[in-house]
């Protein structure tokens, strides 16, 4: 048994689920924050038989692509606004970070 810990952007999260549910793919969904970008992610926690690891991978890589998107970066309050104007950056959004794991004891009540 293994445990699989995918942290997706917010966009995707919606579509993914769907996909977990049709599969018949147990998973635990929770809000988290955090990056470069300080956007909503969402992670899942799936915990899956050996041999539905590539299986779960593939849905998640099929459903989470990485996209360009523009976005400005924060500005620093430590700096005046004239000298650091921040202007819009392109920057790679959404795909999955996925972590696996091994299970050393499993149990549901």
């Amino acid at each position: 048994m293994k445990l699989i810990i995918a942290i997706i952007q917010d966009k995707d999260s919606n579509r993914l689920s769907n996909e977990f549910v049709d599969s018949g793919i147990r998973a635990t969904k929770s809000s988290t924050t955090g990056g470069f970008l300080r956007a909503g992610n969402t992670t899942f926690i799936i915990g899956v038989a050996d041999e539905r690891v590539d299986e779960v991978l593939n849905i998640i890589r099929e459903t989470c692509q990485s996209r360009e998107q523009f976005m400005t970066p924060p500005v620093s309050l430590d700096v005046s606004m004239e000298t650091n104007m921040p202007y819009p950056i392109e920057v790679q959004v959404g795909g999955a970070t996925v972590f696996v794991m091994p299970v050393e004891r499993f149990e549901q009540f």
